[in-house]
């Protein structure tokens, strides 16, 4: 049996535990897909990645992401994770740039840069996203997002349906409180996410704290119905959409947002959207485990 470096770490956290986890292959040159496949099945974390050399100067290093069902094409906290690993490897050197000192990593979405701020335990990496659209804007009587909707008491802005390489549904809550006293209707989420070829409902709400701007909660709907500890991918997604509707909070287009109280973490994750329109999502990262992976 081969061994391979393996680490899992806490994506979005100052502390072990309080983030969303994720196990990394190191060393993943000469796996099968089915492999690949078969270890993040066997790890049961939200995603499992797979570094693998780069192609060409143009990149620091190439990512596989699978879930225990399949692979993934992005996802903000693997990208974010990953990148931190590979730091903590030694396998790659941030490069400076007319953006800060980046990453490159190339995967199933393309090339996509990763920023590194900082370093050791308060350092920060932020990935800039695919580009999400505004894919459509219900009214909160839509028949589609009824009986999900119902017992939310909803804020100002409609519900909106995002592509960002995935489709989240998003909502807006009056208040803080009421978000984080809701409960998950999971049979109309799954519906909805299934109907509509997306993830499920990410619901937020504006906060009055002094670390943190917005809360948030991201309703998995399908294949598997779960809340997301922290999900970079839903909340820049989020992002893209409050900017579409020049409603970001803040005055500088950065903010923080908290997730993941309502299942036992406490994640912070921190956006950016840039004087481009693009949006970076990112965070602080925990090494937990270290060590090999005989597969």
């Amino acid at each position: 049996m081969n061994r391979r470096r393996y680490v899992q770490v806490d994506v979005f956290a100052d502390r072990p535990g309080a983030g969303n986890p994720l196990a990394v292959v190191l060393d993943a040159e000469g796996l099968r897909d089915d492999e690949m496949q078969a270890i993040a099945k066997w790890t049961r974390l939200p995603e499992t990645t797979f570094v693998l050399p780069a192609t060409g100067d143009d990149a620091s290093y190439r990512i596989r992401m699978f879930s225990p069902r399949r692979e993934v094409p992005f996802a903000g906290h693997p990208s974010v994770g990953t990148a931190h690993a590979v730091l903590e490897a030694g396998l790659a050197t941030p490069r400076d740039g007319l953006l800060g000192n980046l990453l490159i990593q190339d995967g199933i979405a393309g090339k996509l840069p990763l920023r590194v701020t900082g370093d050791g335990h308060t350092r920060t990496i932020a990935v800039r996203t695919p580009r999400a659209s505004v894919r459509e804007i219900a009214h909160r009587d839509d028949p589609r997002l009824r009986d999900v909707l119902r017992t939310l008491p909803l804020g100002e802005l409609p519900p909106a349906l995002m592509d960002g390489g995935r489709r989240w549904w998003l909502a807006e809550l009056e208040s803080e409180a009421a978000l984080r006293a809701a409960t998950p209707p999971w049979e109309a989420i799954g519906i909805l996410a299934q109907s509509t070829e997306s993830m499920g409902l990410c619901v937020y709400a504006r906060s009055d704290d002094p670390v943190y701007y917005l809360a948030v909660r991201a309703w998995v709907g399908a294949p598997a119905q779960f809340e997301d500890a922290a999900s970079g991918a839903a909340n820049a997604t989020l992002a893209a959409w409050l900017a579409s509707q020049d409603a970001l909070p803040g005055d500088s287009g950065f903010y923080r947002i908290s997730q993941g109280r309502e299942v036992g973490h406490d994640a912070i994750i921190e956006l950016t959207v840039d004087d481009a329109g693009d949006v970076w999502s990112g965070g602080r990262v925990c090494s937990v485990v270290e060590g090999t992976i005989r597969w």
